[in-house]
């Protein structure tokens, strides 16, 4: 009785509560709008609560394990990440025109889903090495730890994932120590770059204009956010029909179930990419805002156990997979709502997909063991 007590014990102990309590909101939240963007019959809302157990799972037994030990898997675990894109380059699977699988025989896998978490686990393992005496030769180092796995799912390609791995990967560079003044001259051409594309959108957008850097669908995406009535039965039509969904949800939404862009199936993607557009559409402009507000909750709770944390390493994990979340929620809810191209981003815990939740769940689990051992210095 004891033993199971103490057993008991162990399990509550390895959970933040605070935490906790946001997923748990989530997990209810997102089963239901997921019950309505199916429909009561569908398999995938019972296939929905299977992942969420499965997250679930694995963020428990993900907390139990000591920041130190997590340390120790960083290196193996990234190299067999870069061992799997590179098997994806030569030996990938195809479908709907991106190589992003591997077939290992018993099973089929998306490495680049795993990168999320092996880069900056990766790059914090570095930094903790030269805690107290970082120096600009170590962010180059870093700079080409990110870059490998960046470019190679650039290459699949799936540019919605390697925007998530480079996000994730870069805040662990900022969080170390890299000063905004080296930051500044990057921004100031993006901002250029973007002023540019708008000013020259006709003559850049015709269809015999190579971009180089961006395949032709990419290019298109990017075209199609600056005037999405240019197909508006093509390209443009997710975007045009999400507006419409969001917009027409007003300030109190339609009522659950009774969302008429989603169940006359205009929302493409509706429990995936799209499923916010359902969301805002039944719940309008105050459910939309509260669930903004429980993200950033969630985000506040990352960034405190970041704050708190008592080593390098645990620091730098919980802030950028916490940003990691903010990167999620910002690009998926800004190409829903026509400010961002579509790129393939799903949104935390509401869309539905079990590699994604799981990866969500690790992550969640990485800042339980963070701030459960605040006092492991090892």
């Amino acid at each position: 009785m004891k033993r199971l007590g103490a057993i008991l014990v162990r399990v509550f102990l390895a959970f933040d509560w605070p935490l906790l309590i946001i997923l748990a909101l989530f997990a209810a939240l997102g089963l239901t709008v997921m019950h309505s963007a199916v429909g009561s019959t569908d398999w995938r809302f019972a296939d929905q609560s299977r992942n969420f157990l499965i997250a679930f799972c694995a963020m428990w037994a993900v907390a139990l394990v000591p920041p130190h030990m997590l340390m120790r898997l960083a290196l193996p675990f990234y190299i067999v990440g870069v061992a799997l894109l590179l098997g994806v380059e030569f030996f990938g699977e195809t479908s709907k025109g991106a190589t992003r699988w591997l077939n290992l025989g018993i099973t089929r896998i998306q490495p680049s889903e795993m990168m999320k978490i092996a880069v900056p686990l990766m790059l914090a393992w570095y930094f903790q090495r030269h805690d107290g005496d970082v120096r600009i030769r170590d962010f180059v180092v870093a700079a080409a730890m990110l870059a490998a796995p960046f470019g190679l799912i650039v290459l699949q390609p799936d540019l919605g994932t390697a925007l998530l791995v480079f996000g994730a990967g870069f805040f662990v560079i900022y969080f170390a120590g890299l000063s905004f003044k080296l930051l500044a001259p990057i921004a100031i051409v993006g901002i250029l770059g973007i002023g540019t594309l708008i000013y020259y959108e006709d003559t850049l957008c015709e269809p015999g204009v190579d971009w180089v850097v961006l395949h032709d669908y990419q290019k298109q995406r990017v075209c199609t956010l600056l005037n999405p009535s240019s197909d508006p039965l093509g390209k443009g039509f997710h975007t045009i029909q999400s507006m419409i969904a969001v917009g027409s949800g007003g300030l109190y939404g339609k009522g659950y179930m009774q969302g008429t862009q989603t169940h006359l199936d205009f929302i493409p993607e509706r429990t995936t990419d799209f499923i916010f557009a359902v969301y805002a559409e039944e719940f309008g402009l105050y459910g939309g805002v509260a669930m903004l507000l429980l993200y950033a909750l969630l985000i506040a709770r990352g960034l405190t156990i970041a704050v708190r944390a008592t080593t390098q390493f645990g620091r730098l994990m919980a802030g950028a997979l916490t940003m990691m979340v903010f990167i999620y929620v910002f690009v998926n809810v800004g190409m829903v709502t026509g400010i961002l191209p579509v790129v393939g981003v799903p949104l935390p815990f509401m869309s539905y997909g079990g590699t994604a939740l799981l990866t969500m769940g690790i992550a969640c689990g990485i800042l339980m063991s963070v701030s459960r051992y605040r006092g492991d210095k090892t």
